[in-house]
């Protein structure tokens, strides 16, 4: 299957789940294809046929993403290069979750959430180790009694109590002696942070000397400025009043591929419920696709982030009335 193949059902499938989902991000480099949301889910997601072409640099300005955005990264691929993913099991790349397509199917479409996760060493399974406490005292077992059973040692089983994950062996071991379910689903859409401990989030990169105009004039109007290296826009930046005022920001000549980044932005800024804003040397225009066209003689004169909203507005309101 092409990639272009690929990512069309895999955009199909999330509308078929509810999820309204923007345009392809069809530039590079790019770090995500398509952000998508179906209420307060908001998914940012790659989709490749050999997962194994996902690289740190890639993955850390995902997860800086997520941050920013309250979005959840999400690597939706076939395979990796020694074997094809496997269907309702949730494995890591530098920190994101990646899905097979079968098994993102299961989690949006049918609401059936993996049980399983892949870690170093193999395949394991959350134990929810309240019940299995409870199972075991109903049954008045000691953690020895239980121990020998499994054939592991007290401690284990203790461990498994407090919450320690399992082989996929054990736990169906455990599932037979109570004739229980006793496994807890990965949450995908938390990040899977009850399976997967993973560094803090990646520091941001420093911005590109060419901007560094524009993120000055942001800075000193109340954002925080959060550059990109492989997004559509240059930098997600943040008023002080925090998530319900995030800007994405772009900066170059007013190109073609311009014009295409300013595109994306705005699709990207229906789904992600965030304003855009592409800084210019000269505007012929209002706005693109409800993204806001400002020169860079006029950003300067911008003072507090309450004026640059009022511009964002205004143009995207010229823009759609025209």
């Amino acid at each position: 299957m092409s990639r272009s193949a690929l990512v069309g059902n895999v955009t199909a499938m999330l509308e078929d789940a509810g999820f309204t989902v923007s345009d392809r991000c069809a530039i590079r480099p790019k770090s995500f294809d398509v952000a998508a949301r179906r209420g307060e889910d908001l998914l940012l997601v790659k989709i490749l046929g050999n997962i194994d072409a996902f690289n740190e640099e890639t993955g850390h300005e995902m997860r800086r993403l997520g941050t920013y955005l309250e979005a959840t990264p999400l690597v939706i691929g076939l395979r990796s290069r020694d074997e094809d993913l496997k269907p309702d099991v949730v494995y890591f790349r530098h920190g994101v979750p990646v899905l097979s397509p079968d098994t993102a199917y299961n989690l949006f479409v049918e609401g059936v959430p993996p049980l399983i996760y892949a870690a170093p060493g193999g395949l394991y399974v959350n134990i929810d180790g309240d019940l299995l406490a409870d199972e075991r005292e109903a049954r008045d077992w000691s953690l020895g009694r239980l121990a020998n059973e499994l054939g592991v040692s007290r401690r284990t089983v203790s461990k498994y109590e407090d919450g320690m994950n399992a082989s996929i062996e054990v736990a169906m071991a455990l599932e037979e002696l109570f004739d229980a379910p006793l496994t807890s689903p990965v949450d995908v859409l938390e990040g899977a942070d009850e399976v997967h401990e993973s560094e803090a989030t990646p520091e941001d990169p420093a911005a590109d000397p060419d901007d560094q105009q524009v993120v000055a004039v942001l800075s000193r109007a109340g954002y925080s400025v959060h550059p990109t290296l492989r997004s559509p826009f240059k930098a997600v930046s943040e008023n002080e009043g925090g998530k319900d005022d995030v800007v994405l920001t772009g900066h170059s000549e007013l190109t073609k591929a311009a014009e295409k980044r300013a595109r994306i932005m705005s699709s990207i800024g229906r789904i992600t419920h965030t304003r855009s804003v592409y800084v210019v040397d000269r505007a012929k225009r209002d706005a693109i696709d409800g993204t806001a066209l400002i020169e860079r003689e006029e950003l300067a004169d911008v003072r507090d982030g309450e004026q640059l909203r009022e511009v964002i507005r205004e143009r995207a309101e010229r823009e759609e009335a025209a």
